[in-house]
């Protein structure tokens, strides 16, 4: 029997991944999706499924943290490949994208995390710290103005989540990023 903690094996990686690939996609779709149905379109058996999630709830909040650790982690892979300005623009449309999928996923969210004995919603300090990372690069090399808490940043970018994600959401976004992007150099050292 493998330790809860320990590594799982790169089948089992495989597995896991293709899972949450697919739950995304089939309870943005609908809240109720069978979890047989997801098993299946993932190509796992039921046991695989099960083992690597015991219930809905398990897996929704799973997908939930997944997603928020990968735009949490983009943050560190685009500045090492970006100008800072660049890789927080980009950075923002991660989150737009996280956001998109969160409301597409918000009754599923809220089914797993209401009711008793449910599941607690992780929290959101990855974001934040990749904001701050992200606000502290472009500050040091002069390209947004100085003293832009990631607090600030992200109560700025809240509008995303108002957005209706089954319309054409993706140019509203840009435009909206855009503004927040502008706002952000006014007033840079560097400009």
């Amino acid at each position: 029997m493998q330790k809860k903690d320990a590594p799982l094996r790169s089948d089992a990686q495989r597995n896991r991944e293709r899972i949450l690939e697919v739950a995304v996609a089939e309870l943005t779709h609908c809240a109720d999706a069978p979890l047989s149905a997801i098993a299946k379109k993932a190509g796992v058996g039921q046991g695989t499924f099960y083992r690597n999630f015991p219930n809905r709830e398990a897996l929704v909040l799973e997908i939930y943290r997944h997603e928020m650790q990968q735009v949490a982690d983009s943050a560190a892979q685009l500045l090492r490949t970006r100008e800072p300005d660049q890789a927080l623009r980009e950075w923002m449309d991660c989150l737009a994208r996280f956001a998109m999928t969160k409301a597409g996923l918000a009754d599923a969210i809220r089914q797993a995390t209401s009711g008793p004995g449910s599941l607690e919603k992780p929290g959101h300090a990855p974001v934040t710290a990749a904001a701050e990372l992200l606000l502290r690069a472009n500050e040091e090399a002069g390209t947004i103005r100085p003293g832009v808490t990631a607090e600030d940043c992200l109560l700025a970018i809240g509008g995303l989540w108002q957005i209706d994600p089954r319309g054409d959401w993706q140019p509203r976004v840009t435009r909206l990023l855009d503004l927040i992007m502008d706002g952000l150099r006014a007033g840079a050292p560097g400009r």
